[in-house]
C-alpha cells in the first residue's frame, strides 16, 4: 500500500487540486467516501476557486482537521478545531513562507516560495502529524 504522501502525489499527477490531493488519501480516516471528498473540496483548489488567496494544500488540510476533530453534537467543538488549524496554518506558513497561493507561487511580482507539491507534501505533513498527536 502507498503512503498518503505517494498517494497525494499521484491524486495531483492525474489533475486533482492541491487540496483534493491532500485530503483524498485520508478518506478513510475521515470515514468518507472518495467521490464525497473530492466534491467537498474542489472549491479549494488554485486559492478558493482559482481566486489565488488560501493555499489548497492549506485549505485541504484544513478540511481533514474539521472532519477528525469535529464533535456534530456539540457545538462548542470548533474551539477545539480552531486551535488545531492556527498550529496548522501557522506551521504551514512558517515552512512555505505564505498561506497565500499568489504569494507561494509568486504571481505578486516575487519569487515562487514553495512549489504546489512542496505544498502539497507539507500540508499531508501537518495531517499525519496531527491524526499522531490525537
Amino acid at each position: 500500500m502507498a503512503n498518503k504522501l505517494d498517494l497525494a502525489m499521484d491524486f495531483h499527477k492525474q489533475g486533482y487540486n492541491c487540496a483534493q490531493a491532500v485530503a483524498l488519501p485520508f478518506c478513510e480516516e475521515m470515514g468518507l467516501d472518495a467521490a464525497i471528498v473530492k466534491k467537498a473540496t474542489e472549491g479549494f483548489g488554485a486559492g478558493m476557486g482559482g481566486r489565488t488567496q488560501t493555499c489548497g494544500a492549506l485549505s485541504g488540510a484544513v478540511f481533514v482537521a474539521g472532519m477528525l476533530n469535529a464533535d456534530a453534537t456539540n457545538p462548542t467543538s470548533k474551539m477545539d478545531t480552531y486551535k488545531v488549524c492556527a498550529k496548522m496554518s501557522e506551521d504551514f506558513v512558517a515552512h512555505c513562507g505564505s498561506g497565500v497561493c499568489e504569494v507561494i507561487k509568486g504571481l505578486t511580482g516575487g519569487e515562487m516560495l514553495c512549489s504546489c507539491n512542496e505544498c502539497i507534501a507539507y500540508g499531508v505533513k501537518l495531517v499525519e502529524e496531527m491524526i499522531a498527536d490525537k
